[in-house]
C-alpha cells in the first residue's frame, strides 16, 4: 500500500510518501515540500499548492492519504492562512484519491512514540528509525509529513475510525 502523508501549510506544505506492506517495515519512497512565495497573493499561492499536490498524487498514485489536523493556539492570523491551505489540500486529495484520513498531533505522537506529548525531536528520531534513514529528513515539514504517513500505517488497521 502506498500512503502519502501531508503536513498542511501555506508557505511550506510538507509531503511524505511511504510504502507499507503487511508485516513488512515501511519504506520511504519520497518526501519534500511544496513552497509558495510570501510576496504572492493568497489565491495564486493556493493554486500553486493545488498544482504541487496533484503532481505528488499523479506521480505516486497513493492508495490512501493521511493529513494532520490543524492545531494553533496563539497566532490566529497564521492559523487562518494554514486553514486556507488545508482546505485546498483536502479538496484536491478528495477529488484525486478519495481515501482520506485525518489525525491530530496527539494521535501522531502517540502512534510513533507511545507518548502523546512527545517533542518534535522525539518524533523526528522515530521517523528516522522506523524508515531506516541515516539522518532525520529535512526540512521539518517533510519529516512531519512522513510522521503523518507512518501514523496512518500504524493505525490503518482500525479502518473507518479516521476516514472522512
Amino acid at each position: 500500500m502506498i500512503i502519502v502523508g501531508f503536513d498542511p501549510g501555506l508557505a511550506t506544505l510538507g509531503y511524505g510518501v511511504i510504502r507499507k506492506e503487511l508485516k513488512k517495515k515501511a519504506e520511504v519512497l519520497d518526501y519534500g515540500v511544496i513552497s509558495t512565495p510570501k510576496d504572492e497573493n493568497l489565491a495564486v499561492r493556493l493554486c500553486m499548492l493545488e498544482r504541487g499536490i496533484k503532481q505528488v498524487l499523479d506521480k505516486f498514485k497513493p492508495d490512501e492519504i493521511a493529513v494532520e489536523e490543524l492545531f494553533f493556539a496563539k497566532n490566529v492570523k497564521t492559523g487562518i492562512a494554514v486553514a486556507h491551505a488545508r482546505g485546498v489540500l483536502l479538496l484536491t486529495v478528495n477529488k484525486e484519491c478519495g481515501r482520506l484520513f485525518e489525525y491530530t498531533p496527539l494521535q501522531i505522537k502517540q502512534a510513533l512514540t507511545g507518548y502523546g506529548r512527545a517533542d518534535k525531536n522525539q518524533i523526528q528520531q522515530m521517523v528516522k528509525t522506523f524508515l531506516g534513514l541515516k539522518a532525520v529528513p529535512k526540512p521539518d515539514d517533510a519529516a512531519d509529513a512522513l510522521a503523518v504517513a507512518l501514523c496512518h500505517a500504524q493505525t490503518n488497521k482500525l479502518g473507518s475510525l479516521f476516514f472522512i
